[in-house]
């Protein structure tokens, strides 16, 4: 989705980090783009350099006392620098660890000045909410969740690819409407939303407004917008596998719980996978993630709940 952006409307976003920046009064901006995007890079790098020979980025913006130029800085895609800390330490030159919260990049982040971090989807919207104004914007969405987004529709749907829609639109709406349905008229049996850190929905929430606070109370998450369909010949075990693997191989390794929680996770799952598991494997899972998820420096780390994982799927 990000990238997306960045390749088809950078200026959108070199525009809305100059807003931000004249609104906090920042000289320096940077954008954090993984290295495997090499014409996300490519486009946004060009973009500043028609943004500096119009006199849109450098010192003395328009003859006035604002300067402010951007920079772009490099990932080399760990997972964990998706959260904000980690993001910063990675910026600043070292391995990209989450740091310990408070004190928060407001008050103390890149190099111990106050810092503002949003997402590149975040940006995009400034421009527009300006010239249309605040009410244009909140007229779309939910009561608490304004305006649109951006999902990443794939999996086991006819039609796939990004996607917008107004916050508060159904799943179903989603994946019958805009996405064509399932194919070969097979079953809905759930989605997964969030990327590896969120959660399934299953078929009885179908019908759920797609919102930040309603997928929270399922135990799902908006996260970046994928949106993964599947149909009922796929295995909710084996998918929760799939991405604790991804999980424990990005781990950074800094807390314990993390590092070494996930792995015995996994290790339950594939015990589960090849026929042996237990009724108190169930237990196990659900006690370390919920350990994990408490206890772990950052917020990334995989959940396992009772909506991603059905007890009749296993016993």
């Amino acid at each position: 989705m990000d990238r997306s952006i960045l390749e088809g409307d950078p200026h959108s976003i070199i525009e809305a980090m100059i807003i931000a920046a004249y609104a906090i009064g920042a000289n320096k901006g940077y954008i954090y783009v993984r290295a495997e995007y090499p014409i996300a890079v490519k486009r946004f790098d060009i973009a500043l350099k028609q943004a500096r020979e119009y006199g849109i980025l450098g010192n003395n913006i328009f003859t006035t006392n604002f300067s402010f130029d951007i920079e772009i800085r490099l990932g080399a895609g760990a997972f964990v620098c998706g959260e904000e800390t980690a993001l910063l330490e990675s910026i600043e030159g070292r391995r990209g660890q989450p740091r310990v919260k408070p004190p928060y990049p407001a008050e103390n982040g890149l190099w111990g000045k106050p810092t503002l971090i949003n997402n590149v989807e975040t940006y995009a919207n400034i421009a527009q909410i300006i010239l249309n104004g605040a009410k244009w914007y909140s007229s779309i969405g939910t009561a608490n969740s304004k305006g649109t987004k951006v999902f990443a529709l794939g999996g086991n749907v006819n039609n796939i690819g990004l996607v917008e829609v107004p916050m508060g639109t159904t799943l179903r709406e989603i994946i019958y409407d805009i996405g064509g349905g399932i194919p070969n008229n097979r079953e809905f049996k759930a989605a997964q939303t969030g990327g590896p850190s969120g959660g399934c929905i299953p078929k009885e929430h179908l019908d759920i407004p797609i919102d930040y606070e309603s997928l929270k109370e399922i135990g799902s998450m908006m996260g970046s917008g994928g949106l993964i369909v599947m149909d009922d010949t796929k295995c909710m075990v084996s998918l929760a596998k799939f991405y604790l693997e991804f999980t424990v191989d990005e781990s950074c390794g800094k807390c314990t719980p993390c590092r070494i929680g996930t792995k015995r996770m996994l290790e339950i799952l594939q015990k589960i996978c090849d026929g042996k598991g237990e009724q108190i494997d169930l237990y196990k899972l659900e006690k370390l993630a919920n350990n994990i998820k408490n206890a772990s420096v950052c917020g990334l780390r995989t959940k396992c709940t009772k909506s991603s994982i059905k007890y009749n799927e296993i016993f």
